[in-house]
């Protein structure tokens, strides 16, 4: 399933708007299977780069997968005899940071002349990030952003992210940033982006409920910007059977074809127009065309952190120190 907008006929370079192509894929990863997932997410770009595509963003967890239903063998004051293995293969899954899938990712936006943003299972040390990294279309990597607050039962196999990972990327199709799935509800994470300038704000997120759509066409008006929002569309069958894998508490009720993550990708302007989506049918993309002058015209009667806001009464001090539990120092 693609939604491909009518392209725009440039007659005017001088008064013709600056409109980028960006494609929000909506797609399951191949869960303990990273090499497989690579070669998927290749395919959906070289279709998003056939429609035209200048960014595509993929959904949270893409690369290393989101361990939806699973509670990892783990409940308060125990663990089963399987925990370890289960979080040993999950964390075989991630990727390293630089590592050689981020070569392939950035062979990839390079091949098909894309910014490439996509979600990942970083994995530092013995402890994994969900983290989402950047790249440009000579496949040159930007940067990342770590999620800074793991979500209930995400909290058992991932860790915190902290200020240095929350980049806004000023590329020559916008300013570029993402926060990932609830971190949205945030206001102070939105309120240090929009001061960081972002104008396409990318939210990949794993939310499949109809409440996902108003909080992003919420944030579209709020910060006056572009949201794109990408989320997976997942069937139990593109999950390890059981008992490889559990879907707990759903389990007994599912079968193959049932759907366990509906997706609800969407596109939506700084206006809180939806340009494309939702969509929570099956897998595909979503393509629409961004007229970044939007974002003045939004500016205009609502700036959150311009002249819409009170620094004499409100203000916002942000940590962007790296905060690492050991530091070693030298006394040479």
């Amino acid at each position: 399933m693609a939604s491909v907008p009518t392209p725009t006929t440039v007659k005017d370079e001088a008064t013709a708007p600056t409109t980028i192509r960006a494609t929000v894929v909506q797609a399951a990863s191949v869960f303990y299977d990273t090499p497989a997932t690579l070669d998927k997410a290749e395919r959906l770009v070289a279709e998003a780069a056939s429609n035209g595509a200048q960014l595509v963003v993929f959904p949270e967890a893409f690369i290393g997968g989101y361990p939806r239903g699973s509670i990892f063998g783990a409940t308060i004051g125990h663990f089963t005899p399987t925990a370890g293995e289960q979080f040993r293969k999950y964390y075989d899954s991630a990727i390293d940071v630089p590592g050689p899938e981020m070569d392939r990712l950035a062979s990839i936006a390079e091949n098909y002349k894309v910014y490439l943003v996509t979600g990942v299972i970083e994995r530092e040390g013995y402890t994994l990030y969900c983290s989402v990294v950047f790249f440009d279309p000579q496949g040159c990597y930007l940067g990342k952003r770590r999620k800074l607050m793991p979500t209930t039962a995400e909290r058992l196999v991932w860790g915190f992210g902290d200020g240095s990972t929350t980049p806004v990327f000023d590329t020559p199709i916008g300013k570029l940033g993402a926060i990932i799935c609830w971190e949205n509800k945030m206001p102070l994470l939105r309120t240090a982006m929009y001061a960081k300038g972002i104008e396409i704000y990318c939210a990949p997120n794993s939310d499949d409920r109809e409440v996902w759509q108003p909080t992003v066409r919420h944030i579209a008006i709020e910060g006056g910007v572009f949201v794109l929002s990408a989320g997976q569309f997942c069937l139990r069958k593109d999950y390890p059977p059981p008992p490889e894998y559990l879907l707990t508490e759903w389990e007994d009720e599912l079968q193959p074809d049932s759907v366990v993550a509906a997706g609800g990708s969407v596109i939506v302007a700084p206006s809180g127009e939806v340009l494309a989506g939702p969509n929570f049918e099956g897998e595909g993309l979503l393509t629409a065309d961004l007229d970044l002058k939007d974002v003045a015209r939004a500016k205009f009667s609502f700036d959150a952190v311009g002249h819409y806001s009170r620094p004499d009464i409100l203000s916002l001090i942000v940590n962007e120190r790296a905060m690492k539990p050991v530091t070693f120092t030298s006394h040479k």
